[in-house]
């Protein structure tokens, strides 16, 4: 079985390659810190092949893919779009580069992946591209205007692509963590409830994909949060968020 995955220098990322690794998977892993993924690399127990690549760029990735490929031993059976960030933010000190950055990166990082490695998936009529969203995407947050966003582009280009591919023998998982402890999280100055260690995550996200489950979405108690919260007419959502909404983030 070989896998790719992006993001896979730190966090989520990392933890998932040690996961997938040790269920077996040869590994393609893409992140920009190539030193970190060469000391990743050393000490998984499969085939791991380690690309430096900027997920923004459209060429990069499907060089990189690519070049995975042939040194593999063929098409990838799993695909994870992981690589991701994030920072906090408020409508009055909104910042638009900061903004297309996150939205480049969440975004176009995951299509640019979805592009390279869909067609060899249709073609040998089997595969699994993954999406690591956030339950954040399930309801604008204050303070995650864009982040919020960014995960919710994810999660509606997945759910159609879902329904699209399922003919061809492609599966399609949509990963919806909670407050994972990450270096992106370490600069969260607010409380996180249900904070998850990163290799827990990971455990969690791997056991979805194996059973092929359409949407990870963890913690529990988060999670149905979030979803009473989705349904919750925007009058109520307004007065019940208003405290964050009038928090100023310090950036």
């Amino acid at each position: 079985m070989r896998a790719i995955l992006t993001g896979a220098s730190s966090g989520i990322g990392l933890e998932l390659a040690r996961e997938l690794a040790r269920r077996g998977y040869d590994l393609a892993l893409l992140a920009r810190r190539g030193d970190l993924l060469e000391q990743l690399a050393a000490e998984l127990p499969t085939r791991t092949v380690t690309m430096a690549c900027d997920v923004t760029d459209l060429a990069a990735v499907r060089d990189a893919v690519r070049a995975a490929q042939e040194r593999l031993g063929g098409p990838f059976d799993l695909a994870i779009a992981n690589a991701g960030i994030g920072s906090p933010g408020h409508a009055t000190k909104f910042n638009v580069e900061d903004a297309e950055q996150m939205l480049r990166v969440n975004v176009f990082g995951m299509l640019y992946l979805f592009d390279a490695v869909i067609p060899p998936m249709i073609e040998q009529k089997k595969g699994r591209f993954v999406g690591v969203a956030s339950i954040a995407g399930l309801r604008g947050l204050p303070s995650s205007a864009t982040y919020s966003a960014s995960k919710a582009a994810m999660q509606t280009f997945l759910e159609a692509s879902r329904i699209e591919l399922a003919p061809y023998g492609v599966g399609v998982t949509i990963v919806n963590p909670g407050f994972i402890a990450t270096p992106m999280t370490e600069k969260n100055r607010f409380p996180m409830p249900f904070l998850m260690k990163a290799d827990r995550a990971a455990r969690v996200i791997a056991n979805g994909i194996e059973r092929g489950k359409r949407v990870v979405e963890f913690p529990l108690p988060l999670s149905l949060l979030m979803r009473f919260l989705r349904h919750l007419p925007d009058a109520l959502y307004d007065r019940a968020t208003m405290s964050f909404a009038r928090r100023k983030v310090k950036i």
